[in-house]
């Protein structure tokens, strides 16, 4: 499976839990460790926790391999390691004090809206 149809699965799995501010950036250019970062926010530890596991459902049901969760316990942020796509779900607070878009260029040309990407 490519890149982009992790993406979707992840895109949609986050919106079927109702995640907010989900932004997908490319990371390609920036790194050979991983091609996308997705980040999305939920409102509570209950909330982050289900977006996460609804990841970790979808891309299992798809047959993707999930290499690593890390953060499942606190519930503040959890990373989802899927190889070429990296989820972050994270409580607005600490997404706010942690700005990974801007660390990993989602305010340059590397952003990438889910809806407008093609690949």
């Amino acid at each position: 499976m490519n890149t982009a149809q992790i993406e979707q699965i992840v895109v949609a799995a986050l919106e079927d839990i109702k995640g907010k501010d989900i932004e997908v950036i490319n990371t390609s250019a920036l790194t050979p460790l991983f091609e996308r970062i997705v980040v999305a926010s939920g409102d509570s530890n209950r909330q982050v926790r289900s977006l996460a596991r609804n990841v970790e459902d979808k891309v299992r049901e798809a047959g993707i391999e999930i290499l690593s969760t890390e953060g499942e316990d606190g519930g503040e942020w959890i990373l989802v390691d899927l190889g070429s796509v990296v989820v972050h779900v994270m409580q607005p607070a600490i997404r706010a004090y942690y700005n990974l878009e801007e660390l990993w260029g989602g305010k340059g040309p590397a952003r990438v809206r889910a809806a407008s990407h093609s690949a």
